[in-house]
């Protein structure tokens, strides 16, 4: 049974995150989570900006299902370094070598966010931009922050949330939740556009 807003709509989280799911949580609101199955593929000539502006919005769209009273929130994020997007690592020894390729150098992420209103069809979507600078790293560095932190299911190899913040010269952006995967700055106007007052 999904919990309803004060005004008798549903919110949707369409993400199985937990780092977005425990953003959310943060807001005070209700809501469910429902895990989006899309083609994730870049398209031929796309830009990262607009690779994760369509993802997030289609994996809102994704999850609904001929409902009306639903908000969906949609989200995506890709890290890039020179232009290239740059995964997860998945094990040790490529997050060495996606930490000690930005040792000294900025790696920007770009978070997609849609906000869905099945009900008035209207779909609002926004890309936040957020530059990490990262520190000169000696290998004993990395080595230590990956044997305390295991970030292999982070993009760029840490958590800035954690320890990974030792890892950084400066952040530079708007909003700090962007790099963790869901921009509440941003999320915040699109519900009270929506009109979901969250304070």
């Amino acid at each position: 049974m999904l919990e309803i807003l004060p005004d008798g709509r549903r919110l949707i989280l369409a993400s199985t995150s937990p780092f977005r799911r425990e953003l959310l949580t943060r807001l005070e609101l209700p809501f469910d989570i429902r895990a989006p199955d899309i083609d994730e593929t870049p398209q031929p000539g796309e830009t990262v900006a607009a690779l994760v502006a369509r993802l997030a919005e289609q994996k809102a769209r994704a999850v609904t299902q001929n409902e009306t009273s639903v908000l969906v929130i949609g989200s995506d994020q890709a890290a890039t370094l020179d232009g290239e997007i740059i995964g997860k690592p998945g094990d040790h020894p490529r997050a060495v070598a996606q930490l000690q390729r930005a040792s000294g150098r900025v790696v920007i992420f770009y978070t997609g966010l849609c906000l869905l209103d099945c009900a008035s069809g209207q779909c609002q979507v926004a890309v936040e931009p957020f530059r990490v600078v990262f520190r000169t790293l000696t290998v004993e560095m990395i080595e230590s922050y990956l044997r305390r932190e295991q970030p292999y299911h982070c993009a760029g190899s840490f958590k800035s949330e954690g320890l990974g913040i030792t890892l950084f010269e400066r952040l530079e952006g708007e909003d700090p939740t962007s790099l963790i995967g869901l921009p509440l700055i941003r999320l915040t106007r699109m519900l009270e556009a929506a009109g979901v007052t969250v304070l």
